[in-house]
């Protein structure tokens, strides 16, 4: 099923908040003929709205009467009203009871004050702005107030309950996530020999020429062990420490490998950021690190720029920087050494299009880690990246003494 955005004024077709178009059905005949809204859960769930609301808003704006079911799913507006129509009707729906006053952000909840007064309070800029009491929905919800935000807390206080680890599920540990509440920098957990790893691999870089990476040390060992390790390595797409199963993430990437290997022939930035947010995992770390990994071929320094949009949109925090840079870990260091390289051109392409930022760059290629790939191949793909980082802290003091100068 195709989405639309929330607020259809925005035509930003990576606008996060997607709702399913108004689906409708004519029953009946004569004056018994009504319209059943088919999808009415749905679109309400998408807005964080009762279903009721929806359907007595067209009854009052249609001037019709309606029929609400909710155990049996069944919504009914009396009359003939199509699609369009009903989802021009919504618009008014979701500009007066779901977009924020301030921000036009739709994570909003409906409040009502002890002065009977409702009030959207956005999630988004904090705002809380006031629901017009003349309209005829008001006075049905101030009758048939939503969830409140009480019980919303008591709910959330529940769940967390259900975790362990302060703040981490089960189902998180399991697969490698982080705790949300504190984020830990990637290579905290590490062994404390990455660090005599690192000023080893600083020491061999600095005796190679700037520019060439040693042939024979991507020669492929062909022996039984080695290519049980490979297998194993790159059984399906392994997330972080290897997350496996039948996941979402799985579900994507194989959506995406479907296309076969000519990378041309995968669907535009739009279908493919469209296909993340219908999987739920669109704001996810791990997304951007199946894409870092079946995106590309052998013309990645060309197919950078030509997604810069989607890359762009979908990296948004310093964590999704590093799960993109630990997917391309994997993409040249287990899947393509050949393009080992060619790193430095990789590089300086994602910098130059804002995909990563440059601290972020310095602090993944000064660091050898297991998270995503073993530390043999970590220490490679690191290795070979080095005349790059250098050229990152030259340009850097340049720009220092420019600016003492000045």
């Amino acid at each position: 099923m195709s989405f639309i955005n929330i607020c259809r004024d925005n035509t930003d077709p990576f606008y996060r908040y997607k709702m399913p178009p108004i689906q409708s059905k004519i029953e009946g005949r004569g004056n018994g003929i009504k319209t059943a809204v088919v999808n009415t859960a749905e679109v309400a769930r998408a807005l964080g709205r009762p279903p009721a609301y929806l359907i007595k808003f067209f009854g009052f704006e249609l001037g019709a009467q309606t029929s609400i079911n909710e155990s049996n799913d069944r919504y009914l507006v009396n009359g003939v009203h199509d699609a369009p129509k009903l989802q021009d009707s919504l618009d008014g729906f979701i500009n007066k009871f779901v977009l924020c006053g301030s921000c036009k952000n739709p994570e909003t909840d409906i409040i009502i004050t002890k002065d009977e007064d409702l009030i959207r309070d956005c999630k988004a800029c904090g705002q809380r702005t006031r629901i017009d009491p003349r309209l005829k929905l008001s006075t049905y919800i101030l009758k048939n107030p939503p969830e409140s935000a009480k019980s919303k807390k008591k709910k959330a206080a529940t769940a967390s309950a259900n975790v362990v680890g302060g703040g981490m599920s089960i189902t998180d540990i399991a697969s490698g996530k982080q705790r949300s509440s504190a984020p830990v920098e990637d290579d905290q957990a590490e062994d404390s020999d990455d660090d005599a790893l690192t000023r080893k691999i600083n020491a061999e870089a600095s005796a190679l020429p700037q520019t060439e990476v040693a042939d024979d040390e991507w020669a492929v060992d062909m022996s039984e062990e080695a290519v049980r390790k490979r297998a194993q390595e790159l059984e399906a797409l392994t997330l972080e420490n290897g997350s496996g199963g039948d996941s979402k993430f799985d579900e994507f990437g194989e959506w995406l490998l479907e296309f076969g290997d000519d990378k041309s022939n995968l669907p535009n930035d739009v279908e493919i950021y469209k296909k993340a947010f219908e999987l739920e995992i669109s704001e996810d770390v791990h997304t951007v690190q199946v894409l870092a990994q079946v995106l590309f071929d052998k013309n990645i320094v060309k197919q950078i720029p030509t997604h810069k949009g989607l890359l762009t949109k979908i990296i948004t925090s310093k964590n999704h920087e590093k799960a993109f840079l630990g997917g391309l870990e994997r993409f040249l260091g287990l899947d393509n050494p050949e393009l080992l390289p060619q790193i430095s051109k990789i590089l300086l392409t994602i910098y130059e299009n804002d995909i990563v930022n440059e601290e972020t760059i310095k602090d993944w290629g000064s660091k050898v880690s297991k998270k995503y790939v073993s530390k043999e191949i970590s220490k490679k793909v690191k290795k070979a990246a080095k005349p790059f980082i250098e050229w990152l802290d030259e340009a850097e003091e340049e720009s220092s003494d420019e600016e003492e100068s000045d």
